[in-house]
């Protein structure tokens, strides 16, 4: 009885220290995560960058606010960001390519969904510009359209209305699709008219 009682001081002098959160939508706190670890030699900070790029691939821009994060000294991203680059294990036009070859191909999207996050990866235009025509060349976007409508549409059996064909038209837009495509597509599925839907400003 004597180890439990000591147990349970323990333990609640544990919670009592973990920073706490109220949940407004019911009545138990939660805990809230810890800032990143920092780093305050560019060795270490430079271990942190390649266990960063061993889960996953980084742009330039994204690799730089990773490190800003976990930087004692701002002064120390630079020269670690300079070190990666030399090595090559930071290459924007590289990294371009292989994310739009992958969602292309893989993940079925359009040139303009691509280009939008590329963008917001902070990939240089120049270099989001050239991987599409790179992967484009040899993608058919018709072809990726019509396959996911297809898949869509492989459970409906009901007439569509003017809603639902208007849904699958945002949907393909939001997707990065051309509107010419999505149109030719929809109508040729549906035999319908498609609706005027507003398209992305990338088109």
């Amino acid at each position: 009885m004597k180890a439990e009682s000591r147990r349970g001081r323990v333990a609640g002098s544990r919670l009592q220290s973990a920073p706490l959160a109220l949940n407004h939508d019911c009545c138990y706190p939660l805990v809230v995560r810890s800032s990143p670890r920092k780093f305050s030699t560019e060795e270490d900070l430079y271990a942190a960058s390649l266990r960063a790029l061993t889960r996953r691939a980084h742009s330039i821009h994204e690799m730089k606010e990773y490190l800003d994060r976990r930087a004692e000294h701002k002064e120390l991203v630079a020269p670690v960001i300079a070190r990666l680059r030399e090595r090559t294990y930071l290459d924007d036009a590289r990294y371009a390519l292989d994310y739009a070859r992958h969602h292309a191909q893989f993940r079925g999207q359009g040139r303009f969904r691509i280009a939008r996050e590329l963008r917001a990866r902070g990939v240089p235009d120049r270099y989001i510009d050239a991987a599409l025509e790179t992967v484009f060349t040899d993608t058919n976007e018709t072809a990726s359209v019509r396959k996911r409508l297809e898949r869509k549409l492989a459970h409906v059996h009901a007439p569509l209305d003017q809603r639902k064909i208007a849904s699958l038209y945002s949907s393909l837009l939001r997707a990065g699709f051309p509107a010419d495509i999505i149109r030719a597509e929809l109508h040729r599925a549906t035999h319908a008219e498609v609706p005027d839907v507003e398209t992305p400003v990338d088109e």
